[in-house]
């Protein structure tokens, strides 16, 4: 009797050209993914999202600023991996293939930041994969300096803005997502700052700040952010009306349902779409997501389950969650800023956007990593929060001589609206924002 061997299937969906890759070219990428070594996973600097097939072994990367997602079918010939940047692609995908009652969306695996995942496809019962970790950042590696910590942290972010400059070319408008905040002020500072170093015009670069109908701070923190450094003419507002903004397609551009990740996509949808509408050929915005995970700025009375120990004492908390070995970890969603990062990333990909977060890159959470978190706050909550303005603005200084404006924290949904109007569109309770993401499925 004769047996035939089952047949495998990858089917990738991801764009090649969602990768922003500053150092090397996508096949020298994929030779290092192919070699199965973190160290040299390690050395791919950009924004990415990764896959190798050998025979039947799969291995797949990422950095937080592309989301991963994969599948596994079953069928009848072998095993069928999806590989997709969004659930509802994979979904679609199966239905192409007729596999589409096997789909739920809680059988789709975001692959986690910052490892290399590694399956073989044999079939039933398919195997876990196994995790190599790519970025493991010593801790406590600067001095207790603010400066030599600022310089050191604002000079990797200028250099990653240097490295995507030269891959973008002279002549593209640049747009940043711009609150007035630290960290889009620092980096239209530190984009600024490089043009004018390359002898380019300062005039391709536009600070993009929403404000709902006419309402929220960050009109005003803007203004004055630009004012203050003579560079008003870099400002452009974006006004939107109220019904711009709709939880409910936030879930859907999302794919989650976290209430502070809904709220901000919620915003940064309206923000892109009014952008696209004025402008139909603009391909770049920069934001500042992962400047609060870098320097840990998040008010840790908000959540019950953190401790400013745990905070300080777990490595990249903020960007990766608990860790792909907690029970707290979800094979779903990943955690943190692996998880969350979409909120800024999927509403720019899927209006047509090239998306770029400098602060979410690898080198630059490296260096955010090696401060010396403790002794510089003594376990002091108020320390802690006072340390990013002071690092950032510090480290801006050494880098582009200009005196960054800092203003107290402010999440972007908070900035954009009045708080009437704010509590009258967003439900206060994580139930509806569940069943939202729940009726896309049904």
């Amino acid at each position: 009797m004769h047996h035939t061997a089952p047949v495998e299937r990858l089917i990738n969906l991801l764009d090649p050209g969602g990768n922003i890759l500053l150092n090397m070219t996508l096949d020298e990428a994929q030779r290092r993914l192919a070699s199965g070594d973190p160290r040299q996973v390690r050395e791919i600097d950009g924004q990415f999202a990764l896959v190798d097939k050998q025979g039947i072994t799969i291995r797949l990367a990422r950095s937080i600023g592309r989301p991963m997602r994969y599948f596994l079918a079953k069928r009848a010939a072998g095993p069928c991996l999806i590989v997709a940047e969004r659930i509802d692609e994979i979904q679609q995908a199966l239905r192409e293939e007729g596999l589409d009652a096997q789909f739920h969306p809680s059988y789709t695996r975001m692959v986690p930041a910052h490892h290399i995942v590694t399956l073989d496809l044999v079939g039933c019962p398919d195997p876990n994969p196994v995790l190599a970790r790519y970025l493991a950042p010593a801790a406590n590696s600067l001095s207790t300096d603010l400066n030599e910590i600022g310089q050191a942290y604002i000079g990797a972010l200028a250099r990653e803005v240097d490295r995507w400059l030269e891959r973008i070319g002279p002549r593209e408008p640049i747009g940043v997502l711009f609150s007035g905040g630290i960290d889009s002020g620092a980096l239209l500072l530190v984009l600024y700052d490089a043009l004018l170093r390359r002898g380019e015009s300062p005039a391709r670069l536009k600070a993009f700040t929403l404000t709902v109908a006419g309402e929220g701070s960050d009109r005003r923190q803007a203004q004055q952010f630009v004012e203050r450094l003579g560079l008003s003419m870099l400002l452009e507002l974006v006004e939107v009306d109220r019904g711009e903004l709709d939880y409910r397609q936030a879930v859907r551009v999302l794919e989650d349902y976290k209430p502070l990740d809904v709220q901000a996509a919620a915003m940064t949808w309206a923000l892109c779409r009014a952008i696209r509408g004025r402008y139909a050929d603009w391909k770049y915005l920069v934001n500042g997501d992962g400047g609060d995970e870098n320097l840990k700025d998040y008010p840790i009375e908000d959540n019950p389950e953190l401790t400013i120990r745990s905070v300080l004492n777990n490595r990249m908390l903020y960007q990766e969650g608990w860790g792909v070995d907690a029970v707290k970890h979800s094979l779903t969603y990943s955690g943190g800023q692996s998880r969350g990062h979409v909120r800024s990333h999927a509403p720019a990909r899927l209006l047509g956007f090239e998306g770029f977060s400098p602060y979410a890159l690898p080198n630059v959470i490296e260096v955010a990593e090696g401060i010396p978190f403790v002794e510089l706050t003594g376990w002091e909550h108020r320390r802690l929060y006072e340390l990013k303005g002071e690092v950032v603005r510090r480290g801006v200084l050494a880098v582009t001589g200009l005196t960054m404006p800092v203003f107290p924290k402010q999440r972007f949904q908070q900035g954009a609206v009045g708080p009437q109007a704010f509590a009258e569109l967003f439900p206060a309770r994580e139930r509806d924002y569940r069943q939202a993401l729940a009726s896309l499925y049904e």
